[in-house]
């Protein structure tokens, strides 16, 4: 059944006639808390189970070494052993640069743990905006506050950046220049943080989904919502913590390019307005992240901690690195392709934050929340007006309307095409900035299966009705 909002109060009515009484809110139904029952168990593994994901832990790190290695010693060549006689010594400069360029060394220790408590420390007392969160099964279908003061920590952490490098009290050109050691500081955090929140977590008897496999466990999570008083741990480490370091890795090459030409280059200015889009994004509308798929139901394991404490941050940002280690001659573009590149990334932002703001709004609503937050920048299209939906068995609502209309992840091909932008800005220089944007498309593909399976086990014959409305997964009339 489709139905939409009522263009007058707050109520939801439907636009058949067998069944006009409002709701304001939902209610899970009978044969939705079964389902939600059986999603919340463990059933099958993910990622090719133990073995795929213990590759993956001792995978990812390497990759992260060998690629910031090629990019920062071998003008953004990929190298290999060109014989067999050869794998030892290659190996063997493989780890004397790691050894002597990326060791977690004192100052990286400091610059590390100084950002994560001081994001801590904000998040604790900073004022914020209070945001419920949607009903989560495993808690009964209650629902959980969240403190939404990332736009403040933020703009505080900005301005205290801003005075340390001015009075040369730690200079921002720093950061860029000990990227390698930095780099392996925070994958120890990763590592750490993703073990002990483990073992914490069953030592509290607080585990949910377990598989029994120890690795697996470790990989995935055993905590569903980990917190510090109001601090919720999983959505202050998905802002706080990776954004926040690429936004100031990119402004640190800036600093440098301006220290050694006395100008920033168009490429480098591109990916501060860049990082700062995205990272405002995630400030400005945190409201948005309680209504996620992964604050009510992913765990908080090795595949998000790690990703947001070292993966995102030292991955994202190569033609960063690269710009601040190479004459701009060697990535300099055409006015027009300037003008190309810029409104691409423009275009694609208004999309990515529209699309988000529009499903977050209309979940809200359906929780009887009207009144939404106002931080800068609010486009034009973020809230929708009578919005149609498919009301499900389950109790829930599936949004047909906006971009939601056209694509079942709108949001998804924005956000790729800012990933892939971010490759661009360098040309062809090297591919290694690329790295970004085929792996997010990787990750993006293999989210949307597991989600949409998910859904078909959800919503049943509700979903089949959605995807014959929607008919294209990502690009309308593509795929």
């Amino acid at each position: 059944m489709v139905q939409s909002y009522g263009s007058t109060g707050n109520e939801l009515r439907q636009r058949s006639v067998d069944s006009p009484a409002p709701a304001k809110s939902l209610t899970t139904t009978d044969e939705g808390r079964k389902v939600d029952e059986l999603l919340d168990k463990h059933q099958s593994y993910e990622f090719g189970g133990p073995a795929g994901v213990t590759a993956m832990m001792i995978g990812f790190p390497l990759l992260m070494y060998y690629l910031w290695i090629c990019l920062w010693f071998y003008d953004g060549k990929l190298v290999y052993p060109t014989s067999i006689e050869n794998i030892i010594p290659f190996l063997e400069t493989m780890w004397a640069h790691v050894r002597d360029d990326a060791s977690p060394n004192a100052y990286a220790w400091k610059v590390y743990t100084g950002l994560v408590v001081y994001q801590l420390f904000l998040a604790w007392v900073m004022p914020g905006y209070q945001q419920e969160g949607l009903p989560v099964p495993s808690l009964g279908y209650k629902t959980l506050m969240y403190n939404c003061n990332a736009l403040y920590c933020l703009y505080a952490t900005m301005l205290t950046a801003a005075t340390l490098h001015y009075y040369h009290i730690f200079r921002l050109t720093e950061i860029i220049d000990n990227y390698g050691h930095i780099m392996s500081v925070a994958m120890i955090y990763g590592f750490a943080v993703s073990f002990g929140m483990y073992f914490i977590t069953v030592a509290t008897g607080n585990q949910i989904r377990m598989s029994g496999s120890f690795i697996y466990d470790v990989f995935m999570g055993a905590s569903l919502n980990p917190r510090i008083g109001s601090v919720d741990l999983k959505m202050w480490a998905e802002v706080r913590i990776p954004w926040v370091i690429v936004f100031f890795l990119a402004v640190s090459g800036g600093c440098h390019q301006y220290e050694q030409y006395g100008y920033v280059t168009p490429n480098m200015a591109f990916m501060i307005l860049a990082t700062w889009l995205y990272l405002n994004a995630c400030a400005k509308g945190e409201e948005c992240i309680p209504q996620t798929w992964d604050m009510y139901h992913e765990k908080w394991g090795f595949m998000v901690i790690f990703w947001n404490f070292a993966g995102v941050p030292f991955t994202y940002v190569y033609s960063v690195v690269y710009m601040a280690s190479h004459h701009p001659s060697k990535y300099q573009f055409s006015t027009p392709t300037y003008v190309v590149l810029f409104t691409t990334l423009l275009t694609a932002y208004y999309i990515w934050d529209t699309s988000m703001s529009q499903k977050s709004r209309f979940k809200m609503q359906t929780q009887g929340i009207t009144t939404f937050r106002n931080t800068f920048p609010q486009l034009p299209g973020g809230t929708l007006k009578n919005p149609e939906f498919i009301q499900t068995a389950h109790g829930n609502r599936l949004l047909i309307s906006g971009w939601w209309r056209y694509s079942r992840k709108p949001n998804y091909v924005a956000d790729w095409t800012m990933s892939f932008c971010w490759g661009v800005v360098i040309g062809g220089a090297t591919i290694i900035p690329y790295f970004y944007s085929v792996f997010f498309i990787t990750v993006l593909i293999h989210r949307c299966g597991r989600d949409f399976e998910r859904c078909s086990i959800k919503y049943g014959k509700d979903w089949e009705r959605y995807c014959s409305i929607v008919k294209y997964k990502f690009i309308p009339g593509v795929y």
